[in-house]
């Protein structure tokens, strides 16, 4: 009885509890969060993000898998068009993940970035606006193009084939998010020479930086060989868990490498995030008063507000 009586009721104790609260707590604040991001609060600080100058192309790239580079494509994105941006996300990973997230339909039969990139369809004619987000749109991506890889090789140019496309597209855009995948093949040096940014997440945890030296050194090939404006603009820490040690260190080696590189922002570990692609939501509609979604949102007005100095 001893060890029952000194056991602490404090709802604060117990994980179960805290989650459970903190979920009501998000549903609560979700409708009122929805509308400030939205921009519907006339003057609000939400609605002055700042356009750049031109397009932004930004190339997310690892080519570590399960790092967040689909989550935080899809997120930024959905946080900056809230925020009266106009973005195209280009989904170049044949599992078709931004596209699912998007509510973009991406069966087989559906026009898509491998008919851009190996047939020459024009971009326009697979683009589409993601419903109810106005100023998002998704050129998606099928299962198709997993065989680009192969059949670009005997391309002219085939490199600069997702470049010359993105060239020829003519709509006004401010972001243009390219969701590359886990590789270092074709489709993410695509990517590449037709990008002028590229974004980085990093997982916190323990093989985050391996690996991370042979992408920074593709970027440098292609900086001297093919597109010489891209740099390495944006590094997002992603999946942090701030009750473990590790994260920190591996925040705090990435910092003390990369410098003002790294957004002040880092996105934690959430449920969120991972159930919204299952309702064909961003996390930024699906829940915007979670932490994934508040956080993805202050990363993005970083981003919008670093476009004064791209």
């Amino acid at each position: 009885m001893a060890n029952v009586t000194q056991t602490p009721l404090n709802p604060g104790d117990s994980p179960l509890v805290r989650e459970a609260l903190s979920s009501v707590v998000s549903r609560e604040t979700s409708a009122t969060q929805a509308a400030t991001q939205a921009g519907d609060a006339p003057g609000g600080a939400e609605s002055t993000w700042p356009r750049p100058p031109k397009c932004r192309v930004i190339a997310v790239a690892n080519q570590k898998g399960g790092v967040g580079k689909t989550t935080t494509s899809v997120n930024i994105a959905a946080a900056l068009s809230m925020n009266g941006q106009r973005v195209l996300v280009v989904d170049l990973d044949p599992q078709g993940n931004a596209s699912t997230a998007l509510a973009t339909e991406h069966r087989g039969d559906v026009p898509d970035v491998y008919q851009v990139l190996v047939d020459d369809l024009p971009m326009a004619d697979i683009v589409k606006q993601v419903p109810d987000m106005p100023g998002l749109y998704c050129a998606p991506a099928t299962i198709d193009l997993a065989g680009a890889e192969i059949e670009l090789v005997s391309l002219v140019a085939r490199e600069a084939r997702l470049r010359r496309a993105l060239t020829a597209y003519e709509t006004e855009l401010d972001y243009i998010i390219i969701d590359c995948p886990p590789s270092l093949g074709l489709l993410t040096v695509n990517a590449l020479v037709a990008a002028e940014e590229v974004m980085i997440p990093i997982q916190c945890e323990y093989y985050a930086l391996e690996g991370l030296g042979q992408l920074l050194r593709n970027v440098d090939l292609i900086k001297a060989h093919l597109n010489p404006t891209l740099r390495l603009s944006t590094i997002v820490l992603t999946m942090y868990d701030g009750r473990t040690r590790l994260a920190s260190q591996v925040a705090e080696e990435v910092r003390a490498h990369f410098g003002d590189t790294v957004l002040n922002t880092v996105i934690p570990r959430s449920v969120r995030l991972s159930e919204a692609p299952s309702y064909g939501q961003s996390v930024m509609t699906y829940d915007p008063g979670s932490s994934g979604a508040m956080a993805y949102m202050d990363a993005a007005r970083e981003i919008a507000h670093r476009a004064a100095t791209v």
